[in-house]
């Protein structure tokens, strides 16, 4: 295996000094720029049928066209990003969503709106572009730290875009909010390309289109089915027939990939122990994680008629999932203090641990509203944890030149766990529900039954966990105690 190109050591210029200290910062606001974006819709969401005269299914587009470019998009970049350059894709990523923040700022036409949306699921690259730059650019000693945060800058951000956007939606035109993440866009851009220096590692060769493709018909299928299967029927010709065009051409897909000279995604690397735990258990916990943000937002806003809701508005429920977003914030460096003295392995298997813990929390009292938001804070620290843990992981596991391609790759299971969190939780509501004024409201049994159901999931995901392999990192960082743990990325296993 080929050797990572040399980094060449910053000059001492006084510029060169600010951006070097400048990188961990403007990657990670980029971070949380990007689960903003991905954020601000939401509270939208109720009246955009009366704001640009579109259906409410229509409407629903707005989220599941960024959720399926996201999805496809995320691996390809990772791809491109470690074959043309990280700093050059993911500017163009940054790029791609401030063009669909201001195109959303311009218009009401939902055919726009739909199209603008997908754009800015490009930004879901963000972070596993980012990480890879960190892995390149950082010392050992500062990586474990900036990689966590980098992680937990999705949770951070969502935290945080949901009440910002209630606060613009209820004090000003709905288009003002998209002016804002316009502005902010334009600004990550260009602190991007002015502070973050390009990595000189790369993996040349040609670009697998026909991979590409091929994934993108899969995880199209896959994703379109799981997202609408509750409104169409689990059962109806169109659900049934999205995800048998999915197995088919996954496997076609699989066929080609075994055989292409440089795979859009490394099978082989992929079904490593090491690397495909990983995956699992990423997608486990995207699945526990996203189910805590579903129903804690329902149950908050439920009706006080129901005997358990608390009637609280889209601002006071923001405010609710803020503590979260911080202990995000907070939690990231302990992750890191862990995964150095106990491996990631560990670290991710306490994090779903604690997911679990949450939601038993949550199932204990769902009535008063400071156990909601403890219940829901639990559930946010554990996430920080597992979250922070999962890119070490993969960082210890892939050559240098892989890094961006495989953290897209376990992104992308995130984003299949949150889609089929969203779909289950949507399932169990629904199932469990009762007329009040003639209008379905969920019970608190659905509640508590799709609190359970997340938890199971979290005990799952410590379970992958657990057993992952050794987490010997590759690239010849050590642990605290001191024992070297790799001469470099060409001597990890299989390599």
């Amino acid at each position: 295996m080929d050797q990572p190109a040399p980094i060449p050591q910053p000059s001492g210029a006084p510029a060169t000094r600010l951006r070097d200290r400048l990188t961990i910062p403007v990657l990670a606001s980029g971070g949380i720029l990007m689960a903003v974006m991905q954020t601000v819709v939401v509270p939208l969401l109720p009246d955009l049928p009366r704001l640009t005269g579109a259906s409410a299914a229509a409407v629903s587009w707005m989220v599941t066209a960024t959720l399926l470019s996201g999805a496809v998009l995320t691996p390809v970049l990772g791809r491109a990003g470690d074959m043309y350059g990280k700093r050059r894709v993911l500017t163009a990523a940054l790029v791609l969503m401030t063009i669909g923040s201001v195109m959303c700022a311009l218009s009401s036409d939902i055919g726009v709106l739909i199209a603008a949306r997908a754009l800015q699921g490009a930004a879901a690259s963000v972070v596993p572009l980012s990480i890879s730059i960190l892995r390149d650019e950082l010392p050992p000693e500062r990586r474990g730290s900036a990689v966590a945060l980098m992680s937990s800058t999705v949770g951070i951000g969502a935290a945080l875009g949901l009440p910002l956007a209630a606060v613009v939606i209820q004090y000003a035109d709905w288009h003002t909010m998209f002016w804002l993440t316009s502005a902010l866009g334009a600004l990550g851009v260009t602190a991007t390309w002015w502070a973050v220096r390009e990595s000189p590692v790369r993996e040349p060769g040609r670009f697998d289109v026909l991979g590409a493709l091929g994934l993108t018909v899969v995880l199209v299928c896959l994703l379109l089915g799981v997202s609408q299967g509750g409104q169409w029927g689990w059962a109806s010709p169109r659900v049934l027939g999205l995800f048998a065009v999915a197995v088919a051409v996954l496997a076609l897909w699989w066929w080609q990939q075994l055989r292409a000279e440089r795979p859009l995604v490394d099978l082989r690397l992929v079904t490593r122990p090491r690397v495909g735990l990983s995956h699992v258990a990423a997608l486990l916990t995207g699945f526990a994680f996203y189910a805590n943000s579903l129903v804690t937002a329902q149950l908050v806003q439920a009706p006080k008629a129901t005997g358990y809701g608390l009637g609280l508005t889209i601002v006071q429920t923001g405010l609710c999932l803020l503590p979260g977003g911080v202990t995000m914030l907070l939690f990231s460096p302990l992750s890191a203090r862990i995964s150095a003295a106990r491996g990631p392995r560990v670290t991710l298997a306490l994090g779903a641990a604690v997911i679990a813990c949450g939601y038993v929390v949550r199932i204990a009292d769902s009535r008063d509203l400071w156990m909601i938001i403890l219940g829901a804070t639990v559930v946010a620290t554990g996430t920080t944890l597992a979250y922070s843990a999962l890119p070490t992981l993969i960082l210890r596991a892939v050559p240098a030149h892989q890094t961006a391609s495989a953290n897209g790759v376990n992104v992308l299971m995130r984003t299949i766990g949150q889609a089929t969190s969203s779909a289950a939780v949507a399932a169990v509501l629904v199932h469990h529900s009762s007329p009040l004024a003639g209008v379905p409201v969920p019970t608190l049994h659905g509640y508590l039954l799709a609190f359970a159901m997340a938890g199971a999931v979290a005990l799952a995901a410590c379970a992958a966990a657990l057993s992952i392999p050794g987490d010997t990192p590759a690239d010849g960082t050590r642990r605290a105690g001191g024992a070297t743990r790799g001469a470099r990325d060409g001597a990890m296993e299989g390599a």
